[in-house]
């Protein structure tokens, strides 16, 4: 019999800066099990905003969470099991408007989710995103405000397999540091997302407030590359121990 999801939602309108940092600095964060994920070499972080909608948990709609923005910051891991590589990330931290997101999530998954004031303002002209159109995020921490936005630079499409862009969007797991010291392993299935470059991009951030080390020093540098994606419906399944 199938594994029931957990929880099912729709990913939509994905902002994605994409920094490289130092692969040692990934392989002494990464959850015991793992390694790094690399492409030509090279380590990468990420920050995402998205709106997550639709969410159901076990099925059932949560009254006032249905529908959010979300941003967070990710490093890239892989795990072999047996003759499977399952690449997927590790989230480093993860901002919510809604203070029980934040609850069962860190309780269900031992995340590291923190509750800030957020908005979106998403400008899409038509009823798929679309070249043009634009998309941001933002939220408050106690100095002032932060933002995410960027404009779509060319008409959405699948990525070139093996290129970066790919690598980026191209991850369906998840691992976290268990509470028993173990590796904590869930499943995230979605269908491929059509993607494009980035243009008129704002990442005004305070750093230090939102971002620890040793990860926050190397979002201080313009990022590597840039793209937006379509998103899709996801599922998330159970996390288990591996």
């Amino acid at each position: 019999m199938p594994q029931r999801p957990l929880l099912t939602a729709e990913w939509r309108n994905l902002v994605l800066l994409n920094f490289p940092v130092p692969t040692h600095i990934i392989k002494d964060l990464a959850p015991p099990g793992t390694e790094p994920d690399l492409h030509d070499g090279q380590s990468y972080i990420s920050i995402v905003g998205f709106l997550f909608q639709n969410v159901r948990l076990f099925g059932l709609r949560i009254p006032g969470h249905t529908s959010f923005p979300e941003i967070n910051l990710h490093y890239y891991v892989r795990r072999t099991v047996g003759a499977e590589i399952r690449r997927g990330v590790v989230f480093a931290r993860e901002i919510v408007p809604r203070r029980a997101v934040s609850i069962v999530a860190n309780h269900l998954y031992n995340e590291n989710y923190i509750t800030r004031p957020m908005r979106s303002e998403i400008q899409i002209a038509g009823a798929e995103l679309a070249q043009g159109d634009t998309v941001a995020y933002s939220w408050k921490t106690a100095a002032r405000e932060n933002r995410l936005a960027a404009t779509v630079a060319t008409p959405p499409s699948l990525p070139t397999p093996g290129s970066l862009k790919e690598f980026i969007v191209e991850h369906y797991w998840g691992y976290t540091h268990g509470r028993d010291d173990q590796t904590r392993e869930y499943q995230v299935a979605h269908a491929p997302w059509r993607i494009a470059p980035a243009d008129n991009i704002t990442w005004d951030c305070d750093i230090t407030a939102n971002y620890n080390s040793p990860l926050a020093e190397f979002l201080t540098a313009p990022p590597t590359s840039a793209i937006i994606a379509e998103g899709s419906p996801i599922q998330v399944f159970r996390g288990h121990c591996c």
